[in-house]
C-alpha cells in the first residue's frame, strides 16, 4: 500500500510574504479555484487573520465558493493567540480551519513572548478550546521548530507531550529560517514521528540554503504526513520549498508515496502566479523555467534523434510542455533540422550547411535566433522565393492628455491596401484594434497575444534601441516574434508585422 502525503499550498499566505507581492481578492479566488480544482492540492492556506479588510473580503469570497464545492475543510487561515480576535475574524470570513501560530523554540518563547512554557501552553489550550466550541478545526504551527530541535529539544518534546492531549488535527513543523540540512530534517522528524505515532505532522520548508527540496524529500522518508509548498517557491527571503520541483522529486524518487497533485497543471499555475505577482520565473528554474526543456548543444539534438540518448524521466509532456531546440552558435545541423521539422520545411545537405553557418555567425554576434526566424534566414542565405506578403505601410499614433490613444493604419496584404482607425488603452492597443478591424473585414482570425516583453537587445550597452518580444497563441500552438527599434511601440509593431507574415498562407 502506498502512503498518501497531503500537499498544502501556502502561496496565498506565506507566498504573499514575498517582498512587493500582494494578491487582490479576485486573484486569490482565481488561484484558490485553480489550486484545488486543477492542480488538485489537498489543502490551501489562504490568508493571515486580522491583516486587512481586503484580506477579509478575499477569504469571504474563497470560503463562499469552497462551501458550494464541498471544499470548506480544505481552506486554512493563519491565526494568533490573541484572546479570540483571530477566531472572531475567521467567523466573519466563514473559515473553519485555523493554523494557530505558536512558539516552537525556547529562544523565541523566552525573548519574544517573555513567557514560560507553562504559560504558553495554558494560553494555547484556551484558544484550542474556544475554537472547538465554535466548531473550528485547529492545526498548530511550532514557529522556529528547526532551531528548537537544534538548541532546545527538551522544550519541543515537552510541547509535543502537551499537544498530544489536545483536540487538534495536525502539528505543523516549520524550518522557519531555512537553516537545517537534509540529514537533520530526517533525524528530527524520524524521532518525532516514532515517539508520537498517532499524531499527524506536516513539514514546512524554506529555501535559504537552497535545500528546500532536499529537506522535503527527507521529511517524507522520515514519515511526515504532509508538506507545505508554494508555487514558484514564493515566500519571504529566499522563499519556500517550490511546488513543481517537490512534486517531480516525490513522483520520481519516492514511488512508495502517493500524492494527488496533477503534474500537467504545474506549468499553467506557475505562469498565472508569475503574471499576478509580476515576479518572473527564472529561465533555468526546474520544471517551469523557459529553458529547462531546451537543448542547446547540437550533439544533444543529434542524440535525441538516435534513440533519445539525452532524454530523462523529466519529460516535458508530463508538465504540459514541449521539448525545444535552441538556435545559436552552439547549434549543430541536428538542432536546425528539429526546428525545420516543426515548421514543415526541408533542406538538402548543402543548403543546411549554409543556413547552419549563418546561424552560428549570428550567435557569435550575440543575436538571438528563434525557430520563427528560420524562413527569413533561409530566404536571405539561399535567395529563395520566400516573400513577404503583409506590409504595415503607414500609421499615425496619437496620444494626448485627457484623450484616448488612437491609431490610423494603412497596410498591404497580398498587394491590396486596407485602412482602418481605432482607439485603445494605449498606442499599441489602438494599433491592434485597428489591425483586428482589417482582418475581421476579411473574415480572418488573428492569434491571441499571451506575453509581451521589452528589453535592451542582448549584448547591447546602450538604451538607444529596444527589442520587443511578443508571444502569440493560435490553434493551440505558441510562437514568438521580435521587433527592434528606438521607439518601443514601433518595435512592437515590427514584431507584429513579422507575426502577420508567419501566419499568412
Amino acid at each position: 500500500m502506498k502512503r498518501t502525503i497531503e500537499i498544502m499550498d501556502t502561496t496565498l499566505r506565506d507566498g504573499e510574504q514575498t517582498s512587493g507581492v500582494s494578491f487582490s481578492a479576485s486573484e486569490k479566488l482565481t488561484l484558490a479555484k485553480l489550486l484545488l480544482d486543477e492542480l488538485k492540492v489537498d489543502r490551501i492556506e489562504v490568508a493571515s487573520a486580522r491583516v486587512s479588510e481586503g484580506e477579509l473580503d478575499a477569504v469571504k469570497q474563497i470560503t463562499s465558493w469552497a462551501k458550494s464545492q464541498g471544499y470548506l475543510d480544505r481552506i486554512e487561515v493563519l491565526t494568533f493567540i490573541d484572546g479570540g480576535v483571530s477566531l472572531e475574524w475567521m467567523k466573519k470570513a466563514g473559515a473553519k480551519v485555523q493554523n494557530l501560530l505558536t512558539k516552537g523554540s525556547l529562544n523565541h518563547l523566552t525573548h519574544q513572548l517573555k513567557k514560560t512554557p507553562e504559560q504558553h501552553f495554558k494560553a494555547i489550550a484556551k484558544v484550542i478550546a474556544q475554537a472547538k466550541k465554535q466548531r473550528i478545526t485547529t492545526n498548530v504551527y511550532l514557529e522556529d521548530w528547526s532551531n528548537g530541535m537544534r538548541n532546545s529539544k527538551k522544550y519541543v518534546f515537552e510541547y509535543l507531550d502537551f499537544l498530544a492531549t489536545q483536540p487538534i488535527k495536525r502539528v505543523l513543523l516549520p524550518d522557519t529560517l531555512g537553516i537545517i540540512t537534509h540529514t537533520e530534517t530526517y533525524e528530527y522528524l524520524s524521532e518525532i514521528v516514532q515517539q508520537y505515532p498517532k499524531m499527524h505532522f506536516d513539514f514546512h520548508g524554506h529555501n535559504d540554503y537552497d535545500l528546500g527540496v532536499a529537506n522535503i524529500m527527507e521529511a517524507v522518508k522520515a514519515g511526515c504526513h504532509g508538506l507545505h509548498l508554494t508555487v514558484n517557491g514564493m515566500g519571504e527571503r529566499a522563499g519556500n520549498a517550490p511546488m513543481a520541483s517537490a512534486i517531480a522529486v516525490i513522483n520520481d524518487f519516492l514511488p512508495e508515496m502517493k500524492i494527488n497533485v496533477n503534474e500537467k497543471a504545474l506549468y499553467k499555475v506557475s505562469k498565472l502566479v508569475s503574471a499576478f505577482t509580476g515576479v518572473g520565473i527564472p529561465s533555468n528554474k526546474p520544471i517551469v523555467g523557459d529553458n529547462v526543456f531546451t537543448q542547446t548543444a547540437g550533439i544533444h539534438a543529434d542524440g535525441d534523434s538516435k534513440n533519445n540518448l539525452y532524454f530523462s524521466n523529466l519529460m516535458p509532456e508530463r508538465f504540459g510542455r514541449k521539448r525545444k531546440y535552441a538556435l545559436g552558435k552552439m547549434s549543430g545541423k541536428a538542432n536546425i533540422q528539429k526546428n525545420l521539422q516543426e515548421l514543415g520545411l526541408t533542406l538538402n545537405d548543402d543548403e543546411l550547411k549554409k543556413v547552419t553557418a549563418r546561424i552560428i555567425e549570428l550567435g557569435d554576434k550575440k543575436e538571438r535566433v528563434t525557430k520563427e526566424d528560420l524562413p527569413y534566414i533561409i530566404s536571405d542565405v539561399l535567395d529563395t522565393d520566400f516573400k513577404q506578403s503583409v506590409f504595415v505601410k503607414s500609421y499615425v499614433l496619437t496620444h494626448a492628455k485627457g484623450l484616448q490613444p488612437s491609431t490610423t493604419l494603412s497596410m498591404e496584404i497580398n498587394g491590396k491596401t486596407y485602412e482602418e482607425n481605432a482607439s485603445g488603452d494605449g498606442q499599441y492597443d489602438a494599433f491592434m484594434n485597428a489591425l483586428h478591424k482589417v482582418y475581421a473585414s476579411q473574415k480572418k482570425a488573428l492569434p491571441t497575444l499571451t506575453d509581451y516583453a521589452v528589453r535592451i537587445p542582448p549584448g547591447s550597452n546602450s538604451d538607444a534601441l529596444c527589442e520587443t518580444i511578443i508571444t502569440w497563441e493560435m490553434d493551440g500552438k505558441e510562437f514568438t516574434s521580435r521587433g527592434l527599434d528606438s521607439d518601443q511601440t514601433v518595435s512592437a509593431i515590427k514584431a507584429t508585422e513579422k507575426m502577420l507574415n508567419l501566419i499568412a498562407p
